[in-house]
């Protein structure tokens, strides 16, 4: 019985393992004077300039937001994230 277990955790362990270290590649990344930073920083700092304008435009056409520390960080997820989504896909 014992023996059984083990050989079915060790194939569900391969079966498992497979999809996740096939997937495996270099991480985008751009080379600024010699350093490389991640692609996902790059990211980051556009989703929250972006957010950053939204916010301008927002009080610019005098739209009130109720809940600012639900909906500004929020935004810049979701810029963030639309992002990725855009140019790595």
């Amino acid at each position: 019985m014992m023996r059984r277990t083990v050989s079915w955790f060790s194939k569900s362990g391969l079966t498992v393992a497979a999809p996740l270290l096939a997937g495996c590649s270099q991480a985008p990344a751009y080379d600024l004077m010699g350093s490389l930073f991640p692609a996902w920083l790059l990211c980051i700092v556009l989703g929250i300039l972006m957010t950053v304008a939204a916010r301008w435009l927002l009080l610019r056409l005098h739209i009130a937001i109720v809940f600012p520390v639900l909906v500004y960080p929020s935004l810049a997820a979701f810029f963030t994230f639309a992002l990725w989504l855009i140019f790595y896909s």
